[in-house]
């Protein structure tokens, strides 16, 4: 049984992917900025340890991922208009849990971020959406050079609509989109994918060492989830 750190840790994908991870053997570590939500969360099946993405330091991220495995970055700076908290929690937050991870020697890393983020934005795109996807390009680069044992999921469009266990998962080329830098934008309908499949899939790969050094791309589909993740190679 391992010890999963889950920064975002009461996100809406991380609280999909708290019982997945118990069912799979694993203890969830819920690292949430307030006790509000630890009865919560208990209810899950996940620990809970306090942390602030944007106030805490590195030594804080440090002490919240003590004794943990794996950590699972599925944080994000919401989708409102504040723009400084895309580089403080989505690059910053990231930035700081690769430099705990290295500092405990924990290996396996797990990136949730978002799909087309490396194309060129268009000009007409909001200050908020470009500044989204800025920190996003920059954060899953910072885990491509981390040296950790990394995998790094990117969504397309996260809908609540109930997963079916069918996906697209592959590389850039294997999911083209004719929308470049645009894909995950919450306005655009382009490669919509439930936030069950993308806890499932966050699952699987924690526990499948052939994803290591995999960056890949998700939407619905038509491919079961087991098999999707089996296919994946780099």
């Amino acid at each position: 049984m391992s010890r999963i750190a889950v920064v975002g840790g009461h996100g809406r994908v991380a609280l999909q992917l708290h019982p997945q991870l118990v069912s799979a053997g694993h203890t969830p570590v819920a690292l949430v900025r307030t006790e509000d939500y630890r009865d919560e969360l208990e209810g899950l099946g996940a620990e809970v340890r306090l942390l602030d993405i944007e106030a805490g330091d590195v030594e804080q991220f440090v002490a919240a991922f003590e004794g943990c495995d794996a950590v699972v970055f599925s944080a994000g700076g919401g989708a409102d208009g504040n723009i400084e908290r895309k580089r403080t929690v989505d690059l910053g937050g990231t930035l700081h849990s690769l430099e705990a991870a290295q500092r405990l020697g924990i290996r396996r890393y797990v990136q949730v971020s978002a799909w087309g983020v490396d194309e060129p934005l268009p000009d007409d795109v909001s200050p908020v959406w470009r500044a989204y996807v800025d920190a996003k390009r920059d954060s899953d680069a910072a885990v491509r050079d981390s040296g950790l044992d990394w995998t790094i999921i990117r969504p397309g469009r996260l809908v609540d609509e109930p997963a079916d266990g069918r996906v697209k998962l592959g590389t850039d080329a294997d999911v083209p989109h004719d929308d470049p830098g645009r894909s995950a934008d919450p306005d655009n309908t382009n490669g919509d994918v439930t936030r069950g499949d993308v806890a499932a899939v966050v699952a699987a790969v924690l526990d499948a060492p052939h994803t290591i050094g995999v960056q890949a791309v998700l939407v619905g589909g038509d491919v079961p989830l087991a098999d999707a993740v089996a296919a994946l190679a780099r």
